[in-house]
C-alpha cells in the first residue's frame, strides 16, 4: 500500500515538473513576443515621428507663404 502511494506521490510530482518545465519554455516565448513587439512599436513611433515632422514642416511652408 505505502508502495502505491509514493508511486502516485512520485507520478504527482513528476506531472508538476513537467508542467513547471512547459511553463517555463512558453514564459520565455511570450519573453521573446514581447521584446519584438516592442522593437516593432519603437520602429513605428519614428517613423509617425518623421511623417508629423514632414506635415509641420509642410505646414509651416503654406502658413508663411500665405502670409
Amino acid at each position: 500500500m505505502n508502495g502505491e502511494i509514493f508511486a502516485k506521490l512520485e507520478q504527482k510530482i513528476q506531472d508538476a515538473v513537467d508542467s513547471i518545465e512547459m511553463l517555463k519554455m512558453e514564459n520565455e516565448e511570450l519573453k521573446a513576443e514581447n521584446a519584438r513587439f516592442q522593437q516593432e512599436r519603437e520602429e513605428w513611433e519614428q517613423r509617425l515621428g518623421g511623417l508629423l515632422d514632414k506635415l509641420q514642416s509642410l505646414d509651416s511652408a503654406s502658413t508663411s507663404d500665405n502670409g
